[in-house]
């Protein structure tokens, strides 16, 4: 029971720092600076609709995008590249 446990506690910190990674690579259809606000924004989405791609972060930056519709307002102004000053005057 105990190396269950651990294996999926180790499963799930490989996955966050998978994740973590999406936001330091740049790509033309997701080109940003991967603030930590983005990834707050953006984590649950993943996880919600895209956590089969999880860590390959190209793969989830695909699903993202294929997701669009899906995702909430400020994982779709990350998406879209929108900028901080809109996201925060629409945040209000």
């Amino acid at each position: 029971m105990r190396k269950a446990k651990t294996s999926g506690l180790l499963n799930a910190s490989l996955a966050l720092a998978g994740f973590a990674l999406i936001f330091a690579v740049a790509s033309e259809s997701f080109a940003h600076s991967g603030t930590q606000e983005e990834q707050d924004a953006c984590t649950p989405d993943v996880f919600r609709l895209c956590s089969a791609q999880i860590p390959n972060e190209d793969r989830i930056v695909a699903c993202l995008n294929r997701h669009l519709a899906k995702l909430s307002p400020a994982c779709r102004a990350v998406m879209s590249g929108e900028p901080a000053s809109r996201k925060s005057r629409e945040a209000r």
